[in-house]
């Protein structure tokens, strides 16, 4: 776990950052309460961005305005990455014998 030194909010070290995003974007299946966290830490981090662009604010290394988007940032991508795959519609049928092997 990382700890921020202002909040005191924990991140796990296994929190996917932008970096490590897929490759190939899956469908997840969002339950409603990982859609709600999911839309409060979109409007908070909405907020603060629109906060630092009309404060006039310039990009420096540790403004705490960024650091607090970044640290809304990866929590969203994680609560993200915590929701199970949907699987493909070959998954579900689990690949048939008279599944046409052209399709795959």
């Amino acid at each position: 776990m990382a700890a921020s030194a202002t909040t005191g909010f924990t991140i796990p070290a296994s929190a996917p950052s932008a970096s490590a995003l897929p490759l190939r974007s899956r469908r997840r299946h969002i339950t409603p309460q990982a859609g709600r966290a999911l839309e409060i830490l979109g409007h908070s981090i909405e907020y603060l961005t629109d906060e630092f662009v009309h404060r006039g604010g310039s990009f420096t290394a540790h403004d705490e305005q960024l650091e607090a988007v970044q640290l809304l940032m990866a929590l969203n991508r994680q609560v993200y990455y915590e929701c199970p795959e949907v699987r493909t519609l070959g998954e579900r049928w689990g690949r048939c014998r008279w599944w046409p092997r052209t399709w795959a």
